[in-house]
């Protein structure tokens, strides 16, 4: 597939929202055998991407970078934690398209994971400032946009996760694709989907693109993130912030009420603390074929395996490989 969903169903966006093509899809469906759960059904985003990263960022760069480029942005500012898969991924698939990335990096707990990744943010080519807390990164905002000025021109700012209006139109054609996937018979139509949640556009974007391909799946939004508003309120008001670019860009449709709630019972200490549950749930996705990072995905297949068994539950795995 190489056209976007989203402009095959709504032709009129096509020459007004730019999207450019950054992995393979559809990405899989498979049921998830030997978890001592039946019914439990994984989409696995972790191959999508190219040049060895992978995961549910590229899904969001597919719409942010074109509409980047069209702006003639030479810069963009944005934060994430010290172990940022999203910081690491956009300046990765920017620098392609001649764009440079400052990310300001606030602490996390650090293990083995966080250093390995602070590993690759410092041979990415990306600025990073230890801006250290949000408070401190808030402070900093004003001197960081002076100093990444080019030619009078200050940088784009993105937020954490790509979690932009535009960025969500990621998944919201990731839920199109579901559709798709639905009604071709590779699996049935899941009662939950189940994500996690940091900075809120996977979720908010699969709640509308479910509602759009008129699936009556409800997202489970399993929040990882502490440090972000991302209640059920929250994701709502940033799914309809992404149907307002829709709409005011040229296409036509009514969704309501979108099947989206989102739960803080598997956060544990805060975002990056480790969960007895989901170190539990990583092992048990490990034997039926899924690696997952302990921050993320892992406390989300805990909610996936706890889920109420009134139906098949979908898991969205959103780790993906490293490069």
């Amino acid at each position: 597939m190489t056209t976007a969903l989203l402009h095959r169903r709504f032709p009129a966006l096509e020459p007004m929202l730019p999207f450019l093509r950054l992995g393979d899809a559809p990405t899989p469906v498979r049921e998830l055998r030997g978890t001592g759960r039946g019914g439990l059904w994984c989409k696995d985003e972790s191959g999508y991407g190219s040049g060895g990263w992978g995961g549910n960022k590229v899904r969001k760069l597919e719409w942010l970078l074109p509409e980047l480029r069209r702006r003639g942005t030479r810069t963009v500012l944005t934060v994430g934690a010290t172990g940022t898969n999203w910081g690491l991924a956009a300046t990765l698939y920017a620098r392609d398209l001649g764009i440079d990335t400052v990310i300001a990096l606030i602490d996390q707990p650090e293990d083995a994971h966080v250093r390995e990744q602070l590993s690759r943010l410092r041979g990415s080519g990306a600025t990073l400032h230890f801006t250290r807390s949000k408070p401190l990164t808030i402070t900093a905002a004003p001197w960081l946009f002076l100093r990444h000025t080019r030619r009078l021109r200050l940088p784009v700012y993105l937020p954490a996760g790509g979690s932009a209006p535009i960025g969500v139109l990621g998944y919201v054609e990731a839920g199109l694709e579901l559709g798709e996937q639905v009604a071709a018979g590779e699996l049935p139509e899941p009662r939950h989907i189940v994500t996690a949640v940091g900075s809120g556009g996977t979720a908010a974007g699969l709640a509308l693109g479910c509602a759009l391909a008129g699936l009556r799946s409800e997202v489970l939004a399993v929040v990882v993130n502490d440090t972000l508003p991302l209640a059920t309120t929250d994701l709502t008001r940033l799914a309809d912030r992404a149907a307002a670019v829709l709409r005011k860009r040229g296409a036509t449709f009514d969704v309501r009420p979108l099947r989206l709630a989102s739960t803080r019972d598997y956060l544990g200490d805060g975002y990056g603390h480790p969960t007895p549950e989901a170190t539990a749930a990583a092992q048990v996705a490990e034997a039926a074929g899924l690696h997952l990072d302990p921050v993320y995905s892992a406390k989300a297949f805990a909610a996936a395996l706890t889920a109420d068994p009134d139906g098949p539950v979908l898991f969205l795995n959103t780790y993906g490989p490293r490069g």
